[in-house]
């Protein structure tokens, strides 16, 4: 159980929540908040002077003033309105992390929605209820309108949603079977609903736990290729690293210089004998590629955190009771950190790119056969899943053009600057698929290539990862159908099998060097 209330959520919390299912509950400092900040919208909605969100319209609407037998009726049409989307449904991941981080805005007492109204919120997330939110509808200002406004008029017992088991019905059946009864709107509660940064900010959440586990994925992949392709592991040395002190290039250095430790590949070709004085950029540079994007990732979880103690909406209630409009629904923090966390996915596959395409290449994979074939000529070998890669690769460059330089006026020129944080979060969930699958094939062909090394044999922790990619895909021989090969690999990715194999490896290594 996951208790919410105005202190700032956390990361993993928020991961726990939309991928693990984890209930959440308003804490009693919360619930206080709420309420008290709710006596002061309705001691505002009593008056006859225009408020903002309590008795005007909306927008460049905000002009016409509502009387007060006509709120209710704003409320809900606003959110009727509102939820315009279009598109393919998004990922239940994704509604759910924003329901949570909606859910977390208001539990800080500034929105001026009322307590069952949260605690609907709450009680929907808890049944495991998850609203139709299309793929379009959101400029990034303010906030994720769309998005959100599918949440809430689900919350009022329309639209459609996807139950626990992911079935498609209507809200309003899915909240009775629950026993949850739908909200009906009051003044405020649709804007306070629906005007939140919470999609752009769940998917930088999302993407950054992937990311996290992705780059300990790349430089896995990449030991393995420098150990396959006869490279030389002293550039990765501590010193050399400290000349430019990055601290996520000295992580990555430091983690593909113990996957490579121990390697009989690599000792075979250590000695004075070896005529090579230097290997590829894309071998002996994957430190500096790899801990950039690391240091891309801690910056944009450094925004994120900031994020995730904020309270979105416009307008806010402050302590003293005024209610204020303001500016900081705009999802320009957000948006380019997601733009910028695009670039290093594109060049860290980039570069995993080259050294595939090295592995397969007689003129500079030191001895491989052509393109990993058992009978070149006759069979492919790797061929075509390397025009796969460099497919996704090509797809991932034009991800990295920025959605936040893409402002399009919109509400009669009301909202003249908006920052397609929403679209910019999109492509880079896209790019995170691409990235998945390029790694994977690297790990396809470097393994590969390790076997084909025999009987030289791999590092522990890089054999233990080729050994896991056995127990799914079959080791060297005639050309087979790779499609189902190249899924499996990215299933060994995604799940986490892939770090858990090397964690059990390099522990092992420590514990006997240490005996």
């Amino acid at each position: 159980m996951l208790n919410v209330g105005p202190e700032p959520l956390d990361r993993d919390e928020v991961v726990d929540v939309a991928r693990g299912g984890t209930r959440v509950e308003l804490t009693r400092l919360a619930e206080h908040g709420i309420a008290a900040t709710r006596k002061h919208i309705e001691a505002l909605a009593a008056e006859q002077r225009p408020i903002y969100g309590v008795s005007t319209g909306f927008g460049a609407l905000a002009v016409r003033h509502i009387p007060s037998d006509r709120r209710a009726a704003l409320q809900q049409s606003f959110v009727r309105s509102h939820a315009a989307g279009a598109g393919p449904a998004v990922e239940p991941e994704v509604v759910r992390a924003q329901m949570l981080l909606r859910l977390h805005t208001i539990a800080t007492g500034r929105t001026g929605v009322r307590p069952e109204t949260a605690h609907a919120l709450a009680g929907m997330l808890n049944a495991g209820i998850v609203p139709v939110v299309h793929e379009f509808g959101s400029l990034g200002c303010s906030g994720d309108l769309a998005p959100l406004a599918a949440v809430a008029l689900a919350l009022t017992g329309e639209g459609d949603v996807f139950d626990a088991s992911g079935r498609l019905r209507p809200a309003a059946e899915a909240l009775a079977e629950a026993g949850i009864e739908p909200v009906v709107l009051a003044e405020k509660e649709g804007l306070a609903l629906t005007n939140g940064t919470d999609g752009m900010l769940g998917m930088l959440v999302l993407a950054l736990d992937d990311l996290s586990a992705l780059l300990d994925v790349a430089d896995v992949t990449a030991a393995m290729s420098v150990e396959a392709l006869l490279g030389t592991d002293r550039v990765f040395a501590a010193d050399l690293q400290r000349l430019r002190p990055h601290p996520g290039q000295a992580v990555s250095a430091a983690r593909m210089l113990a996957l490579l430790a121990d390697s009989p590949i690599v000792a075979s070709h250590r000695g004075p004998d070896c005529t090579r004085v230097q290997d590829a950029y894309s071998l002996r540079c994957a430190p500096q590629v790899h801990g950039s994007a690391r240091d891309a990732v801690g910056y944009a979880e450094t925004v994120a955190d900031r994020e995730l103690a904020a309270a979105i909406d416009n307008p806010v209630v402050l302590d003293d009771g005024r209610v204020e409009s303001n500016g900081n629904f705009h999802g320009a923090p957000l948006a380019h950190a997601l733009d910028f966390l695009a670039i290093p996915v594109a060049d860290v596959a980039s570069m995993a790119d080259r050294r595939t395409d090295r592995m397969l290449d007689v003129a500079r994979s030191h001895g491989l056969p052509a393109f990993l074939a058992d009978d070149p000529g006759v069979d492919s070998g790797h061929m075509i899943a390397h025009y796969t890669q460099a497919g996704v690769v090509a797809e991932l460059k034009r991800l990295a053009v920025p959605a936040s330089v893409d402002s399009i006026p919109t509400s009669a020129m009301q909202e003249d600057h908006v920052s397609m944080g929403w679209s910019a979060a999109r492509k880079l969930r896209r790019g995170i698929d691409g990235l998945t699958t390029v790694l994977a094939i690297e790990l396809l062909t470097a393994a590969r290539a390790l076997d084909l090394r025999a009987p030289l044999e791999p590092g522990p922790a890089t054999g233990a990862v080729r050994d896991l990619l056995r127990t799914r895909v079959q080791g060297p021989g005639a050309d087979r159908h790779i499609a189902p090969e190249i899924t499996a690999a990215e299933e060994l990715i995604r799940s986490g099998a892939v770090r858990e194999a090397v964690a059990d490896a390099t522990n092992s290594t420590v514990d006997r060097r240490m005996s």
